[in-house]
């Protein structure tokens, strides 16, 4: 991708309501563009994370078999008055009336839709058990939006639900998802907390929230200190509280052992039993030809929050630093001095070479070199190749790690060498 074709609009200008560092840097690198409060258009750069972070999710999704889906973002208000939640939900539920007065909600959350379309297709206990997941776009009418995209009203979340014969066969499943959850986040260069948590407005007595660290999270969360080097297996039984449950006199972990920091929760999991399936009647055969509710759960990453949550645990006082699995592009090459023959010569022959094996954005704009290095450092691409003419005169271009600020020197040969071998 050329640079000058591709819409992004960055600015130095950091806005005043901006709070938090993902927020001022989203919308300085032209990520994202809000439309009303709470509410965001997602720009190019943004997407670019967004196709990453789903394409992970998805892959890590279908290895335990879940079949993805679509909801509707409309749902009638009929679903929820069967399952009890309409009345209990509270302001949060945007309600809706049709041309023809019917009731109508845009989906905060889709247990009784996922429910619904159970309970038509599923009748007897062969088709258990199974799994519905979407990635989509909800709407929560927060009395007060804030932080950008970590608090918004509007957000794309990857929502999942089972349906099991029995309580053995629900936990397994939440086991099974709650260790393809753990491999989700360490893919994008993560490291998930669980931590054992309440069910709030979705009900339930067994749930999960995942969480990753960042100075400016609104958990403090007590962790011991192995949770760093566990492995998958291991991390599942890692002890990890927020302050709210935590008592150092009942903790089995000694004081010296733990460590306390801040964490923004990316990812809840839930089981709630029959809660739904029940009272919609949401039931199948068994062998015997008896009725059986099954027993259900859900499983929800907050795939828009996800971006700002990276951002905030990952950047500098120059821009953003995308770990390597969810960055926007793999590469940025940098021709400093548009203007000079050799320079564009060489910069459009790395950019075509690289660009066959890797996702490249290539600087190509007619901007000043103090321009173009603020902004690779602001949009945060964790490789740099920077092609200027003083280093061209001997015979070398630079690769620039955006994490480490590393520098090599490497002759244009050996750079697409290292890319394309």
């Amino acid at each position: 991708m050329l640079f000058s074709k591709f819409f992004t609009y960055t600015s130095k200008d950091i806005p005043a309501d901006a709070k938090i560092a993902s927020h001022r840097l989203m919308l300085r690198a032209g990520m994202i563009s809000q439309t009303a409060s709470g509410i965001y258009c997602w720009l190019p750069l943004a997407v670019r994370v967004l196709e990453k972070i789903t394409k992970i999710i998805c892959e890590e999704q279908d290895k335990i078999g879940a079949n993805r889906v679509y909801f509707s973002t409309i749902q009638p208000a009929d679903l929820w008055i069967e399952s009890g939640r309409y009345d209990d939900y509270g302001k949060e539920m945007l309600r809706i009336k049709d041309r023809k007065d019917g009731d109508f909600l845009y989906s905060p959350t889709n247990e009784e839709q996922a429910t619904d379309v159970f309970r038509k297709y599923v009748k007897g206990y062969r088709g258990l058990p199974t799994m519905l997941y979407q990635i989509h776009w909800k709407f929560r009418d927060e009395i007060r939006p804030r932080f950008g995209v970590m608090r918004g009203r509007e957000f794309l979340m990857k929502d999942g639900y089972s349906f099991d014969l029995d309580f053995e066969g629900a936990k397994a499943t939440y086991e099974k998802v709650f260790k393809a959850y753990i491999k989700t986040f360490r893919r994008m260069g993560l490291t998930p907390i669980p931590v054992q948590a309440d069910s709030g407005a979705i009900g339930g007595n067994m749930s999960h929230e995942f969480q990753i660290l960042a100075e400016t999270g609104e958990s403090t969360l007590y962790y011991d200190k192995k949770l760093h080097t566990a492995s998958d297996e291991e991390l599942m039984h890692i002890f990890a509280v927020t302050d709210e449950k935590y008592d150092p006199k009942t903790s089995p972990i000694p004081e010296k052992e733990l460590m306390v920091s801040k964490g923004i929760e990316v990812g809840h999991i839930f089981y709630f039993g029959t809660k739904y399936s029940q009272p919609m009647n949401a039931f199948v055969l068994n062998n015997k030809g008896e009725k059986i509710y099954p027993e259900m759960g859900s499983y929800g990453i907050g795939v828009s929050r996800l971006i700002a949550a990276i951002i905030e645990s990952s950047h500098d006082d120059r821009g953003i630093i995308w770990p390597e699995p969810v960055a926007p592009f793999d590469v940025t090459i940098l021709n400093l001095h548009t203007n000079d023959s050799k320079c564009t010569q060489i910069a459009s022959e790395l950019y075509e070479k690289i660009s066959s094996v890797k996702e490249v954005l290539y600087d190509d704009r007619d901007m000043t070199v103090g321009k173009k290095l603020a902004d690779a450092d602001l949009i945060g691409i964790p490789w740099q190749i920077i092609v200027g003419q003083k280093k061209l005169e001997a015979g070398v271009v630079e690769l620039k790690n955006r994490k480490t600020g590393k520098i090599e020197e490497l002759s244009p040969e050996e750079l697409i060498r290292r890319y394309c071998a």
